[in-house]
């Protein structure tokens, strides 16, 4: 199986593809109704995220998803946003070989970083970076399956939020 980001350019290698974009969104049944009996889309199921006080579900769309993102908690950053801005883009995710290595470096760089170091993450190890140094967008890093951030974060393996017998 070839490396996840074989044959792309050094500068590009570091930031791969697009994990997913994520849309905010007020209630997650109509927006789920919405993807999958307008667009026809095939939603996973919705899974509560507690740390972020949200719930989330992703649509995949080729090789990209969109996540669809609800605020539980109105004190939370996701409700202030949706407060302020209303439902739609939220943020942009990227898959990186290294999210430790890349934090670094984009700290190095002067980018403002939310998450200094990776975190337990829907689909594994994240940090968000902060719009701020995006130009206005709130970007986040995804490390793509097995890499080093994996063993730290999930040593008794890695077990998405709303599997079977998934702790808490």
């Amino acid at each position: 199986m070839p490396a996840p980001f074989a044959g792309l350019p050094p500068g590009v290698a570091d930031v791969g593809r697009v994990h997913h974009v994520a849309v905010v969104v007020r209630e997650m049944t109509a927006a789920v109704r919405f993807y999958r009996d307008t667009l026809g889309l095939a939603p996973g199921p919705v899974v509560p995220i507690p740390p972020d006080r949200v719930n989330i579900a992703f649509l995949p769309v080729g090789e990209v998803k969109i996540e669809l993102v609800e605020p539980t908690d109105e004190t939370s950053g996701v409700a202030r946003f949706l407060e302020t801005r209303g439902e739609g883009f939220h943020h942009v995710c990227f898959e990186v070989a290294d999210i430790a290595a890349t934090l670094t470096r984009l700290a190095s760089d002067g980018v403002q970083l939310i998450d200094a170091s990776p975190r337990p993450g829907a689909e594994g190890p994240v940090a968000f970076l902060h719009p701020k140094s995006c130009h206005g967008v709130l970007v986040e890093l995804i490390e793509a399956p097995g890499g080093p951030a994996w063993a730290g974060l999930y040593p008794d393996g890695f077990r998405a939020p709303g599997e079977l017998g998934a702790a808490g």
